[in-house]
């Protein structure tokens, strides 16, 4: 329905390894005609809806992972000009027969290519909000950039969907208009999109019988991965596994901890550093299995400037690793627990 209403917008945010990507993957295969997905998507249950046909593969989609930067890369000037670039030289492969001007802005060049063409694109936006995490990146850089997203996307006659992820909402960086066409989908504030992001308890259920059917010498038990992994709560507050954990513990036949860093902000001691005095009986009280009573500011959770208790236990809720339920915060399970308890014994100031 999104499709066929077209110039629609979502922004689904959900901390990291919720599956964000994968879903991102997982709509990007279905929808564009670059490839035929009929194996992947076939055996599963849409196929077995109406419109499965009509849709599957044949869209134009864009799809850009603003994760990913040029080597060596310290402004944001390198980083927006490779995605122009390389969006620019997708456009002009596909669509050889459309002069194209490469001066122009990359909005004005799509809406060439809908002039001349009638061409529509579905745009596929992964880790929208990277951009923001980077050292080098000044508040004029950060307006840019929203600019930049809202001149390619926002009253554009060629946008059919726009989905876009990340960890932290729109509405933290755009107080104007600049995004405004967004709806947004946050696990804290919003019901819809919550079974599809984490597993539930019904999906956990299913994966470990696939688990006991096939493998041997079972190692990990169903109580096992609800202490390790749940403890999550979508926003009508229906119990949510760790996605990635439960699959590579499955994989492993192994419950082990495999929550990874990958960047300074997903170091738990990073968020606590310059606070340590107001939020350390708190740490105590969870590490011992308490919830402990937090304002949780969502909008106002940033990755870089955490100064007051609520605003570093809410960066820890939007990135995954307290969980907050009921006016509470509280650790979520023993795979972060053990991360908790790493960090006490490392850190001498935490007493």
């Amino acid at each position: 329905p999104y499709v066929s209403a077209g110039n629609r917008h979502i922004c689904i945010t959900r901390p990291r390894r919720f599956g964000k990507t994968i879903m991102a993957n997982m709509i990007s295969s279905f929808f564009q005609k670059a490839s035929d997905s009929s194996d992947v998507f076939d055996s599963l249950a849409i196929s077995q809806l109406d419109d499965y046909r009509r849709y599957k593969n044949q869209y134009n989609v864009i799809r850009i992972d603003f994760s990913k930067m040029p080597r060596n890369c310290d402004s944001y000037t390198q980083y927006i000009e490779r995605i122009e670039a390389l969006l620019i030289e997708d456009v002009k492969e596909a669509f050889p027969q459309v002069k194209i001007n490469e001066a122009d802005a990359v909005g004005d060049i799509l809406e060439s290519v809908f002039v001349q063409c009638g061409e529509k694109f579905i745009f596929v936006l992964d880790e929208w909000d990277f951009i923001f995490h980077q050292d080098f990146i000044t508040e004029q850089d950060k307006k840019d950039y929203l600019l930049f997203l809202r001149n390619l996307l926002k009253d554009r006659p060629y946008v059919l969907l726009a989905y876009i992820t990340g960890i932290l909402p729109i509405a933290k960086y755009s107080s104007g208009s600049e995004l405004n066409m967004f709806m947004e989908y946050t696990m804290i504030s919003e019901e819809k999109f919550s079974d599809a992001f984490g597993f539930t308890d019904s999906e956990t259920d299913e994966l470990y019988k696939r688990y006991e059917k096939n493998t041997k010498h079972k190692n990990v038990s169903r109580e096992g991965l609800r202490i390790w992994y749940n403890g999550y709560h979508t926003f009508r507050g229906e119990s949510v596994y760790n996605p990635r954990s439960v699959v590579f513990a499955l994989t492993n036949n192994n419950l082990a901890s495999y929550w990874t860093s990958s960047g300074p902000y997903d170091e738990i001691y990073y968020y606590i550093e310059h606070n340590i005095d107001d939020v350390r009986d708190d740490l105590a009280l969870m590490i011992s299995g308490e919830a402990v009573p937090a304002k949780i500011q969502e909008y106002a959770a940033t990755s870089m400037k955490l100064t007051t208790r609520d605003e570093i236990f809410s960066a820890m809720v939007v990135y995954g690793f307290l969980n907050f339920e009921n006016g509470k915060v509280s650790i979520p399970n023993k795979e972060l627990m053990d991360k908790f308890a790493a960090m006490l014994r490392k850190e001498p100031s935490l007493g």
